[in-house]
């Protein structure tokens, strides 16, 4: 699958620095949320430090274990190649294998921009949902644009104000424009992705509006992710959904793909941001604590937990236990 766009959880790491790789190739196993991470670094001309590339990955793998209470799937071959340049690019997933990511980190990137990047826990969320229909693509990548930035907060590697700001920014590239045949139909760029997101926040909100903010999109999925619905596994949308509604507790995905699966609707994402206490200038995002949604969308950064005033300026990280043993991908 291609995309080239909290509270603290015990976390056992083992890192197995080099074992029998050959000398265009290092390997790491990771052992994190009860799954192993199996990592192979094409090494013949990526200059970034391989210390480096595994912060990155635990980075990855602690944001989606924090946002599913576990990794999603027992046993994740990652590949890791280079070229010429920097950033990250060309992540794909898989269910082979028992799961398998393939990446691209460019041979000259410096630490600090491998440390922002976001592709490979978006990689890493899509282990988390069962394949489903070409036509549904829209809610794998969807689902992964809009978990990613959460899970990152939950495990402290990045900011809620960040997120909004970029919610803000980018959800309204989801929109139907004229010509939209709803989000089965319609599968341009903007609607696969920002519609997919779209689907995913309006959803978010309203299990917490009918919970009394007791629940959110989380559960759904981990109730999704709990029934054996994993990249390994090939569901239908609907199965997914009713499986997501009866772990919320609501009847709110099956209903809300009902509406929007088959014809355009209109978002009023003002109004929206005005509800949740989300202001823009245009350059930062400020927050409203005496909004009416104020809490929901506190408790959409951090958990159903962080609803008190404030709770959004501090994600505490994953508690994380080291060792060392050997080898990775």
């Amino acid at each position: 699958m291609d995309f080239d766009r909290c509270v603290p959880i015990g976390v056992l790491l083992l890192l197995f620095p080099l074992l029998s790789a050959t000398a265009e190739e290092m390997t790491s196993t990771f052992v994190i949320g009860g799954a192993r991470i199996d990592v192979t670094i094409d090494a013949r001309k990526l200059d970034v430090p391989q210390a480096e590339l595994m912060r990155w990955v635990k980075s990855a793998a602690e944001s989606v274990t924090a946002y599913y209470s576990r990794f999603p799937v027992p046993h994740l071959a990652l590949r890791i190649a280079s070229f010429e340049g920097t950033g990250v690019r060309h992540g794909q997933t898989f269910g082979r294998d028992g799961g398998l990511i393939t990446i691209s980190v460019g041979n000259k990137t410096p630490p600090a921009q491998l440390a922002e990047d976001w592709m490979l826990t978006h990689e890493m969320a899509h282990l988390a949902f069962p394949s489903v229909e070409r036509n549904h693509h829209w809610m794998e990548e969807g689902l992964s644009t809009y978990v990613e930035p959460i899970a990152r907060i939950r495990a402290g590697h990045w900011t809620a104000r960040q997120m909004w700001m970029d919610l803000v920014r980018d959800l309204p590239k989801g929109l139907p424009e004229e010509g939209d045949k709803g989000l089965d139909n319609t599968h341009t760029w903007g609607r696969t992705y920002w519609g997919g997101a779209l689907f995913c926040f309006l959803a978010d909100v309203e299990i917490r509006r009918q919970t009394n903010n007791q629940k959110g999109l989380e559960d759904a999925l981990r109730g999704i992710l709990n029934a054996g619905g994993d990249i390994r596994e090939d569901w239908t949308l609907e199965d997914a959904l009713k499986a997501g509604d009866r772990a919320a507790g609501v009847d709110v995905l099956v209903k809300q793909y009902e509406k929007m699966k088959n014809q355009p609707v209109n978002v009023d994402l003002a109004a929206l941001w005005k509800e949740l206490g989300v202001e823009s200038d245009g350059r930062t995002i400020y927050f409203r604590e005496d909004a009416p949604l104020a809490a929901i969308r506190r408790a959409i950064t951090n958990g159903a937990a962080a609803t008190s005033q404030g709770a959004e300026a501090v994600a505490r990280p994953l508690t994380i236990f080291a060792g060392r043993t050997a080898g990775r991908l």
